[in-house]
């Protein structure tokens, strides 16, 4: 077919063959490499931001495919400039349809002689029989879906009447499939006194290009409405702890006056890896008997569902508690209440009264980590009473222990998340290595800061609270 270019613009050089033949072989070992990657991406369909990633590989690929039969059409028409006439190497018109569709279709349609010129390609790419007639121009929007002709026929006058470029797109229905997405890219050649003499257009089906994009689009779409919902998720889970935790800030006095009473202080520590809120929680509440209540626990997971079963567990563990429900009975009922729940849930606490008469400590545990007991510079961790984690086993009974306080003694409560669990002894070290510092402390308050300074920067995989008492004289 005749040079697709303006009558006032100078032909092209022909490309070289040796540097086109360099360029296939980048673009096929760039093609190999990606494919690796997608490879290695996996095939789970559960994941948003796999399905995405694998969507873009593929996209990336389609487009290298293109590429490459590109260049291979360049190769050729570089091989037919150095082959003698009759020998030029011309595609085979009777080659299946399919192995064309990557490759581009030119056509030229004359508007002095009514000549049309089709490339072999085009007749693969818009489902003709190889050898027919090829379409004048008033009858191409034969081929195309009846809601994309007026688009067709619009471009093909702005190219004729107004000269302008075509560069659009327009679905066809081939005989031998469903519908295929063809991309038109043309332009108005000139006679010397500036007429329209002819048409050229170079089409290429970009169907396959087309839903790759899709699929890239939609997935894209997927992961930022799921990472949206994370974020929303997070602020609600956020929210809903701000409103179950004790809003006191710095040091509380429990009971507020009397002997013995508690300096009181508390410090939530969000994990370093998590983006979801999980199910920690601190709690001192004065009881009508005069008794403090402490306890700290966690529920296991992370995200509303589990803030929300912590807010459950917390609100049933004062109501038992304000009730008189000793620790050890309060968490058998607390395990069965999780036990039976809706949404089963394990968890671990440690429950305590405190009597600030006789300044003695009553507590029992749920699987959780023991409280320690920091007196004159020396802290120790107190031998646990029996009991399992909550929600594991029906019917369990978790016995009580009593420990003796004296003046300026400190409890420390805390859940696990704290120390790593690969790091849980040397961890528990440090936390009684903190005793010269708790001596010298000058408030409840102070002793968190320097559990906080010591703790709060390390990786944790987990949330973690922590709840310090100083008794009074």
């Amino acid at each position: 077919m005749p040079s697709p270019l303006f009558a006032d613009r100078p032909a092209a050089r022909p490309p070289e063959r040796g540097t086109v033949d360099a360029l296939i072989s980048q673009t096929r070992r760039l093609r190999t490499e990606v494919d690796a990657v997608h490879r290695d991406t996996g095939h789970d369909d559960t994941d948003p931001h796999g399905r995405w990633y694998r969507a873009l590989c593929e996209l990336a690929m389609h487009q290298l495919d293109d590429l490459d039969g590109h260049f291979g059409q360049l190769r050729h028409g570089a091989a037919a400039y150095e082959e003698p006439v009759g020998q030029q190497s011309v595609p085979d018109p009777a080659a299946p349809h399919e192995s064309l569709l990557s490759r581009v279709g030119s056509a030229e349609w004359n508007l002095l002689t009514d000549e049309v010129t089709w490339s072999p390609e085009l007749y693969g790419i818009l489902g003709r029989t190889p050898g027919s007639a090829p379409l004048p121009l008033d009858e191409l929007s034969s081929v195309v879906c009846a809601d994309d002709q007026a688009q067709l026929n619009a471009m093909v006058t702005d190219c004729l009447i107004e000269g302008r470029p075509i560069d659009g797109e327009f679905r066809i229905n081939r005989p031998d499939g469903g519908p295929r997405t063809v991309h038109m890219m043309g332009e108005p050649v000139l006679d010397a006194h500036g007429g329209t003499a002819s048409m050229w257009a170079v089409l290429r089906d970009v169907s396959e290009l087309r839903r790759t994009q899709l699929t890239v689009r939609e997935t894209r779409d997927s992961l930022q409405r799921r990472q949206h919902s994370a974020q929303s998720e997070h602020q609600l889970a956020v929210e809903l702890q701000e409103a179950v935790l004790p809003p006191w800030q710095g040091s509380l006095q429990l009971p507020q006056d009397g002997a013995g009473a508690l300096d009181l202080a508390a410090h939530y520590l969000p994990s370093s890896s998590a983006t979801l809120i999980g199910g920690d929680w601190y709690d001192a509440l004065e009881l009508p008997d005069g008794e403090s209540l402490l306890s700290v626990g966690d529920l296991t997971g992370h995200g509303v569902s589990v803030t929300s079963g912590m807010a459950m567990v917390l609100g049933a563990l004062r109501g038992m508690a304000y009730s008189g429900v000793r620790p050890g009975p309060l968490l058998g009922w607390l395990n069965q209440m999780l036990d039976t729940a809706a949404q089963p849930a394990l968890g671990s606490a440690v429950c305590c009264r405190y009597h600030p008469g006789k300044r003695t400590l009553s507590w029992a545990q749920a699987g959780h980590p023991a409280p320690m007991v920091f007196r004159d510079g020396v802290g120790r961790v107190l031998t646990p009473p029996a009991g399992v984690l909550l929600g594991a086993a029906p019917g369990s009974t978790y016995e009580q222990a009593e420990e003796q306080l004296e003046a300026g003694d400190l409890v420390l409560l805390h859940t696990d998340g704290l120390v790593p669990r690969h790091l849980h002894d040397g961890g528990v070290d440090r936390l009684l290595d903190l005793a010269p510092k708790f001596a010298e402390a000058g408030s409840a308050q102070d002793c968190v800061r320097a559990v906080v300074e010591e703790f709060g920067h390390r990786d944790r995989p987990d949330d973690a609270c922590v709840l310090i008492a100083r008794v009074g004289s």
